[in-house]
């Protein structure tokens, strides 16, 4: 028998003009045991890549690419010597993937979970029933919208999603705050002391050690590790193995607050440590690309700047990942890891929002060039020829770009201080977008993404989580007609899967002065708005339950020339789950 420490774990790693359908997947196994034999549909696939030996363990990634046919198709794979067999659906080519979407798979302390309504895996097994049929437990029970969708996926051998978007907190290091004797310790000592404190080689080893090693604890947990046939759980060990993933970082994957802090905390020698290594586990496990690849972030010496802000040296990513086919498509020249996925007339981009965080920066100025760059490439939407060019931009933050401004409590905690890595609720209002010290770059954006819609003649929508609700906003341009609605960009925010909403009596009171705030519309030039709507099918602004997302563009098709893009919350009720449908209706072009 084949023992599994970790995974199978799927990565997208893009499409080609052939029709490739690139996927790997990462499966980690002790040292000294035999490499395993990894078969797609029967065939055995080559020889895997060695990503990182660390502390007896090896984690490997294969290659389980496949080309697009005419429709889609479902294709199974197995590791030899493990009972489970796993499958994934690839789309047709030409189509737009079905992708869910999810974030906060974890939590920061163990006591959350006795807030939970149901299990910890309850919104994760919802997911895993609407994508795949062969999964459900005896009985179960469809509802309107799953009915919906049977006849187009499952009856013809299917699975709903073809892609699953993690859009940060896959897994939460603040545990490392209690576990680590030293770091505990550090908490208690005074500020001055925390700054200067030296990390010994035993502590950094140590640090590295438990960035390496929760992955495994996290995501394919001991009790969880015999795979087999007749195993019926469906978590998120399940689902990163049957769909897969597009992840980005926010902090928890570092650890709470990230670049929310001081300067001075920020560069503080263990704020930089605990970086350093979360950014290489970052690298192997959600990127998949060989630890030995990962180049360093040096800061830039080019000019005299303020220290305020981590300025780091452009990194030539095309260089650094020359020799790995199945690389991420990293945009060129940014000292991050933000990238996009050309994918029919759907376009795709993933932006890191934490390698250049601080207080009042969110990206860098080498990553904005990136951004622009990006954009550019984007396909302009031709309605003369149906099936040519991007009907649909999504951009994927992972913090909400329009969320209601909480600007009493951002004045309280500037007052109070945001320097305690166990307390999350001033660093929470720091990383927001819309936190006056990231309201000019806030603006920035939608003025980017706007006008990127209006020249390519397409919509774009914004996909979020971290804020643990359900919420839908909207941010527009005034003086622009109704009739030319590529000036409206949709905001989605889904989160938790699995960290508890608000439930708790202080968060039920904060739920409702969000819902409050909501209510009121943000200017953010004379015209250029940005509100939140009710939420689909609720008399609420915000949705405070755990929930997940999915989001299909008109069935998936690229043969028409405007395709909708459903978005369709499914929220956790005492019961049962609730749909929620919005539908943002393809760009308006005059022929």
């Amino acid at each position: 028998m084949t023992k599994l420490y970790l995974g199978p774990v799927l990565s997208f790693r893009g499409t080609s003009v052939e029709g490739d359908w690139a996927v790997t997947a990462l499966v980690g196994v002790d040292s000294k045991a035999k490499t395993p034999v990894l078969t797609l549909d029967g065939t055995q696939v080559k020889p895997p890549v060695v990503l990182l030996e660390h502390a007896g363990k090896k984690y490997l990634r294969y290659d389980l690419s496949c080309k697009q046919k005419k429709e889609e198709r479902r294709v199974e794979y197995k590791v030899k010597g493990v009972a489970q067999a796993w499958s994934f659906t690839v789309p047709g080519k030409g189509y737009a993937p079905r992708m869910a979407y999810v974030s906060c798979n974890g939590y920061a302390e163990p006591s959350a979970l006795r807030k939970l309504i149901k299990s910890e895996t309850a919104v994760w097994e919802d997911l895993l029933c609407n994508h795949d049929k062969s999964v459900r437990p005896a009985g179960y029970m469809l509802d309107k919208e799953q009915l919906w969708h049977e006849a187009r996926t499952q009856d013809k051998g299917n699975q709903r999603f073809h892609l699953l978007l993690m859009g940060g907190d896959q897994i939460y290091f603040d545990s490392i705050w209690e576990d680590l004797k030293q770091l505990k310790g550090w908490i208690g000592l005074h500020r001055e002391k925390q700054l200067d404190y030296a990390v010994s080689d035993e502590l950094d080893k140590a640090i590295e050690d438990y960035y390496f090693n929760l992955y495994s604890a996290r995501w394919l947990p001991v009790e969880r590790q015999a795979w087999g046939a007749e195993d019926g759980s469906l978590d998120a060990s399940l689902a990163m193995a049957s769909m897969p993933t597009v992840m980005m970082w926010d902090d928890h994957d570092i650890f709470d607050g990230w670049g929310s802090y001081s300067p001075q905390m920020q560069r503080s020698p263990l704020f930089q440590r605990l970086f350093f290594h979360a950014r290489r586990a970052f690298w192997v496990f959600q990127m998949q690309h060989a630890i030995e690849m990962l180049p360093e972030l040096k800061l830039r010496t080019d000019v005299q700047v303020r220290t305020d802000d981590p300025l780091f040296e452009r990194i030539d990513w095309a260089k650094a990942l020359k020799a790995d086919k199945l690389k991420l498509p990293l945009l060129q020249n940014q000292p991050g890891f933000s990238f996009k996925h050309a994918l029919g007339p759907l376009f795709l981009v993933v932006a890191d929002l934490r390698t250049e965080r601080s207080h009042e920066q969110v990206l860098g100025p080498h990553t904005w060039d990136a951004l622009h760059a990006c954009l550019k490439e984007v396909l302009p939407n031709d309605r003369k020829h149906p099936g040519y060019g991007c009907q649909h931009l999504l951009f994927m933050s992972s913090v909400p770009v329009v969320h209601p401004k909480l600007s009493l409590a951002e004045a309280y905690m500037d007052n109070f201080g945001s320097e305690h890595v166990l307390d999350s609720s001033a660093d929470d209002l720091k990383d927001h977008w819309t936190n006056d010290d990231h309201e000019g770059e806030r603006r920035r954006l939608i003025e980017t993404l706007l006008d990127t819609a209006k020249k390519k003649q397409l919509r774009v929508s914004i996909v979020s989580g971290d804020v643990h609700v359900a919420a839908w906003g909207t941010a527009y341009k005034a003086d622009v007609g109704q009739r030319e609605n590529w000036a409206h960009i949709q905001q989605f925010t889904s989160t938790a899967v699995v960290h508890p909403s608000l439930v708790s009596v202080s968060e039920r009171l904060f739920f409702y002065v969000l819902n409050t705030v909501a209510r009121m519309k943000q200017s953010l030039d004379i015209n250029l708005h940005a509100e939140m709507m009710l939420f689909p099918g609720s008399n609420r602004y915000v949705q405070a339950s755990r929930n997940w997302l999915a989001l299909e563009l008109d069935l998936g098709t690229g043969n028409s020339s405007g395709a909708k893009l459903w978005a369709t919350w499914r929220c956790e009720t005492k019961e049962s789950f609730t749909n929620h449908l919005l539908a943002t209706e393809p760009v308006r072009v005059e022929v």
